[in-house]
């Protein structure tokens, strides 16, 4: 447009000739024309060289505020003459539309390319992040790769270690079994020795015994006897060298017969105490001992035990309600406690491997004796029902018996292969039953020092009581089993409700109490022989060991356990209730 302009103010186009002067109105308007015609024929000519320019300017002008001040402009602007300018303002007024068109149109595609380039800058910056997320990616495969390298590697190392230790355990286990063959064969000459050892044992406690026996049956047997007391002085005859005297029995003793009499009483003493005094006790005890000595033979019994035993029966017991006394009566843990027959003796054995007995007076405890030779914890007492030998279980695999007054043990069963548990002695008498946590049972017999009988019930035998011709034993799989002692077999089981812990059988063997860990004691009847029984519980009671003790008192009317609380629950067997609790003494 301003090459036009300049074309119209006189610029004349290459090859176009000025008018002449003297022309007048007709070739100003001719040339007039001519320039026209000029600049459409150039328009038309040079349209499509400057339309990219006429483009950007368009562009240009839409930018700025001159565009609106040249189209201002251009409409003020006089026509400069008639018809060839109103066309010029009709192309100016289309070119106008054209130039809005265009540029609505360079409007809508810049806010396209606008969108566009977000679009591309979204997927740029998205390409970028999974870009990296790739790099991520390589490194972890990388580095996995190469834990995997490294992990192959290890399971390399550990497949040989695995194939070393695999010939390593093998010949482990061949050498095990060797062990244990040699073992079972060491187990065997130990047992041997063991038993070598208590026979020797036995075999001296029973000369020991024998020779106390004579000299106690020589001390009572001795008479000390005045000859002048019995027989009054005598005249024998002058031949025989003794003083003459004149007296009735010196004929008798001048006598044939008299002197054969006399030789006869001194090669027998017994005919003069015999003649001495027939109903002296002392001297019937020494003669009844010096046949039954004869009689017994090698039996490491004594007389006192051949004694029938007596029937005690207790008409009333009374409860207890406070401690009489109050004593450390051991060094180490207490397992066992147990009272005579008579109650008078007291005895007690714990883990420091000795028993201790008591002389109870008047509700006090005065310590009388120890008893030794146990190597391992005491963890049963009994005493025979004469009340003169104490039979005890420990933790040596062996059954130990002592004599009342004596402190080495008279007798060692051994025979089991762990713990003894229990070790009562049986209504037969010379004979004891003992339990074990190898799950044995074994019947003894103390004249030989022999087992009898072993009863295999594979559980663990927590503890035992004997009635006639019946063995009843309780055992950790919740089982309380009755043996018949003359067949060697289980007749009856009672089924508990958890780990037995102990059992006691009333004074008239009529009753079983037993105390298991499911914090209750149950009271069966024998005489029935059924799985009837009566639980007793208490608000507060608790079994708190395997080795938990619960007894019957002797009148049968009262049950006493003791908690896991350290007190002593009492039970009140009429009524099934809680008699009373005994306070907290123990720790």
């Amino acid at each position: 447009m301003a090459v036009v302009t300049a074309n119209a103010r006189g610029v004349s186009p290459r090859g176009s000739r000025p008018p002449a002067p003297g022309a007048g109105g007709r070739s100003e308007e001719s040339w007039k024309g001519h320039i026209i015609r000029e600049l459409k024929h150039r328009d038309l000519s040079q349209h499509a060289m400057f339309q990219d320019l006429i483009r950007f300017y368009t562009q240009l002008l839409e930018k700025t505020s001159l565009t609106k001040g040249l189209l201002s402009s251009a409409a003020r602007r006089p026509p400069a003459g008639g018809a060839p300018l109103s066309s010029l303002q009709q192309q100016s007024i289309q070119l106008k539309k054209t130039t809005g068109e265009l540029a609505y149109q360079v409007v809508e595609l810049t806010q396209q390319i606008k969108i566009k380039d977000g679009v591309l800058e979204e997927q740029h910056a998205r390409l970028l992040q999974e870009q990296r997320c790739l790099s991520r990616v390589s490194e972890t495969h990388q580095e996995l790769q190469a834990q995997v390298e490294q992990v192959q590697g290890q399971n390399t190392v550990l497949k040989v270690e695995y194939d070393t230790l695999l010939e390593q355990q093998r010949a482990a286990e061949a050498k095990l079994r060797q062990e244990t063959v040699g073992g079972e064969e060491l187990l065997a000459k130990v047992m041997k020795r063991k038993n070598q050892a208590a026979a020797r044992m036995n075999s001296h406690n029973e000369r020991r015994s024998r020779a106390r026996e004579a000299t106690q049956a020589a001390a009572r047997s001795k008479v000390n006897l005045d000859r002048s007391a019995v027989h009054p002085p005598s005249s024998t005859s002058p031949s025989s060298g003794f003083s003459n005297s004149s007296s009735a029995p010196s004929s008798r003793s001048t006598s044939p017969k008299n002197e054969k009499r006399d030789a006869s009483t001194e090669r027998k003493p017994m005919r003069l105490v015999r003649s001495a005094s027939v109903t002296s006790p002392r001297i019937l005890t020494s003669i009844k001992e010096l046949f039954d000595r004869k009689r017994r033979g090698h039996s490491v019994c004594s007389q006192e035990e051949d004694l029938v035993s007596p029937v005690r029966i207790c008409v009333s017991a009374r409860v207890p309600a406070r401690a009489l006394q109050v004593l450390d009566a051991h060094e180490q843990d207490i397992n066992a406690v147990r009272f005579s027959s008579s109650s008078d003796l007291l005895a007690t054995g714990g883990t420091d491997k000795v028993i201790k007995l008591w002389e109870v007076r008047a509700g006090l405890l005065t310590h009388r004796g120890t008893l030794d030779g146990s190597t391992e914890g005491i963890t049963c007492i009994e005493f025979d029902p004469m009340g003169f030998r104490i039979l005890a279980a420990s933790y040596s695999k062996a059954a130990m018996l002592w004599q009342l007054g004596d402190s080495v043990p008279k007798v060692t069963l051994t025979g089991h292969s762990r713990k003894v548990t229990a070790a009562r002695f049986s209504s037969i008498t010379h004979q004891v039953v003992t339990g074990s946590a190898d799950g044995t049972i074994r019947l003894w017999d103390l004249r030989r020092a022999a087992c009898l009988q072993s009863r295999n019930v594979a559980k663990y035998c927590s503890d035992l009581v004997c009635s006639e011709n019946c063995i009843i034993s309780g055992h950790y799989d919740g089982q309380i089993r009755a043996w018949d002692s003359r067949v060697a077999s289980c007749v009856q089981v009672f089924p508990a409700q958890g780990k037995v812990t102990s059992l006691d059988l009333s004074s008239d063997h009529c009753q079983l109490l037993s105390c298991c860990r499911d914090d209750c004691l149950q009271l069966f009847d024998l005489r029935r022989w059924s799985n009837e029984r009566v639980t007793f519980r208490a608000d507060g009671f608790k079994c708190g060991s395997d080795s938990t003790k619960a007894v019957i008192s002797p009148d049968c009317c009262y049950l006493a356990a003791g908690s896991a609380d350290g007190a002593v629950y009492i039970w009140n067997v009429s009524t099934g209730k809680l008699e009373t609790r005994l306070p907290d003494k123990h720790r």
